[in-house]
């Protein structure tokens, strides 16, 4: 029976801890914000692949909580939000819990995100992870998984960092992907994660940002004005030009336009996290994002005039939302 702890049981993560329970695993959840409802009542999942159900996962609310228990992880999944430069790193936060053989599992968005958790744990397995999963937390513990959309969509794309990793972490990534399987999610596994990454930033680089400074859906950003379209997809275009710069393969134009006409199609508009981010005065991915391409840009001498702009916009929200809850924390306002 494979040990798995699970860092960030929010929307994405309550999906996976129900996966895994599925699969026979033992697995811990880390609760924050939802700790005291998901203690008391566990989770309720909303959902068209799964059907409604009710689980009760074993939850503690810090990694020293989970590793006080004396348990050999085999793995720690990450679903949290991707936040580098954080302090805490994700390193700090995970070391009380990682052993000589813990595979550490990144589930999160943006691109070059591993590089930091690789430098401190050098030996370990690390498996970098590419989710799509149509997944909300519409309050504490209940999950709406593709119920309001009719959605079953269920992938998560798996490989190891780096892809010239040792064939024993290949093995780790072929173990955690029949897991998924036999719990009833969807698992491939890469030789070379990074092209699987870079396509979805060609995505998230753009419609997550452009969404949370506009505060609008895909679709009624789409409708919004006559420039709207180019400017998605020149965005979309930047991301490319800087993966091609890298040597990604497969990230190419025709990928972004097959993207851009997935979200012109839409009659109903989907709103990215980052949009949701704002909205609920949360923290958002800026970074890993946007912020890792425009640097990546930098280094490959790739112009993003695009990004570079939306980066300081949205890093700009960002700032101005960490203010807002200082200052609200100062006053005593919850």
């Amino acid at each position: 029976m494979a040990n798995i702890l699970l860092l960030g049981a929010g929307a994405v993560g309550a999906v996976y801890v129900y996966n895994f329970m599925r699969a026979g695993a033992n697995v811990t959840a880390i609760c924050r914000s939802n700790y005291e409802v998901v203690k008391k009542d566990g989770f309720t999942m909303h959902s068209v692949r799964f059907g409604n159900v009710h689980y009760t996962p074993d939850v503690v609310r810090t990694v020293a909580e989970a590793a006080s228990r004396g348990i050999s992880w085999d793995y720690i999944i990450v679903c949290s939000k991707c936040m580098p430069g954080s302090t805490p790193s994700l390193g700090e936060i995970i070391k009380p819990a990682v052993g000589p053989k813990t595979a550490i599992v990144l589930i999160q968005n943006g691109i070059n995100i591993e590089t930091e958790v690789a430098a401190m744990y050098p030996s370990n397995p690390l498996l970098s992870c590419v989710v799509y999963l149509p997944t909300t937390q519409i309050s504490p513990g209940v999950i709406d998984y593709g119920a309001s959309q009719n959605e079953t969509l269920n992938r998560l794309e798996i490989g190891t960092y780096p892809a010239s990793a040792a064939q024993v972490h290949k093995d780790v990534a072929e173990h955690l992907a029949r897991l998924v399987k036999k719990g009833g999610g969807n698992a491939d596994v890469f030789d070379d994660i990074q092209p699987r990454r870079w396509g979805k930033l060609v995505v998230n680089a753009a419609w997550n940002p452009i969404s949370a400074l506009s505060l609008s859906s895909d679709a009624d950003f789409l409708r919004s004005s006559p420039g709207a379209v180019d400017l998605v997809r020149n965005v979309m275009l930047e991301i490319v030009a800087i993966a091609k710069a890298m040597g990604i393969q497969g990230v190419d134009e025709a990928l972004a336009e097959t993207h851009l006409d997935r979200h012109r199609a839409r009659t109903v508009g989907k709103e990215p996290s980052m949009l949701t981010d704002v909205r609920e005065n949360r923290p958002f991915e800026v970074e890993a994002i946007v912020g890792n391409a425009v640097r990546l840009a930098k280094e490959y001498d790739v112009k993003v005039p695009l990004l570079d702009a939306i980066y300081a916009l949205a890093k700009g929200l960002y700032e101005s939302g960490l203010r807002s809850r200082q200052d609200a924390a100062k006053e005593g306002v919850v």
